[in-house]
């Protein structure tokens, strides 16, 4: 899938949720995204990795949607925006990574929701979405996340969307210039085994 169909109105990479509907970034949605971004900063930094200098401008944001194409078209990484149902806008991202196939069957999950649209559930039902997707459609048999002890909203999606809290690993990620430690949070397909399919790439 060529980036420009990828970043189309019309691919078929558009999830719903309670609340909230999913699609892939477009060219088009800088604006918004840097807007949402640069308010929410403050916000998001302690939980994210160090931002680039020059993350918010445009040359930035067209280097990341080619990195989200070629992951995409390789099917190893599923990066979605997420938009409130009511009336468009949109409210965070969140992203399927680190698809592994083969005996493992397993995916990543990490988000991310602007300050102004925080404990709305939009990131839960995002979460939901995001599984569903992975489980019914990729066939993938097992979710994975992580997050910062302290970060206890995190935390809380995870255990309502779900997930088990599984253990901590230390020194993790590097988070904001620091490597932390995580907890770790699993969540299984519901789906008997014989039963999930095994895509290599979404068709």
């Amino acid at each position: 899938m060529a980036l420009l169909d990828w970043m189309s109105p019309d691919n078929d990479l558009r999830l719903e949720g309670d609340k909230v509907r999913l699609r892939p970034h477009r060219s088009g949605d800088f604006a918004e995204w840097a807007d949402l971004r640069a308010r929410s900063r403050d916000f998001l930094q302690p939980w994210e990795p160090t931002w680039p200098r020059d993350d918010l401008t445009r040359g930035a944001y067209k280097r990341r949607l080619q990195a989200y194409a070629h992951d995409l078209e390789r099917g190893l990484a599923y990066p979605f925006l997420v938009f409130r149902q009511t009336d468009g806008a949109m409210v965070g991202g969140i992203t399927l990574s680190n698809v592994r196939r083969g005996v493992a069957q397993m995916g990543s999950i990490g988000y991310w929701v602007g300050q102004p649209f925080t404990r709305q559930g939009y990131t839960v039902a995002a979460v939901n979405a995001v599984t569903r997707f992975a489980f019914t459609r990729l066939g993938l048999h097992r979710i994975e996340a992580a997050c910062i002890p302290t970060n206890e909203a995190s935390r809380g999606v995870l255990l309502k969307a779900g997930f088990k809290h599984e253990g901590m690993a230390r020194a993790y990620l590097r988070i904001n210039g620091i490597w932390r430690d995580h907890l770790l949070f699993g969540l299984i397909s519901p789906a008997p085994a014989s039963e999930q399919r095994h895509e290599d790439v979404l068709v």
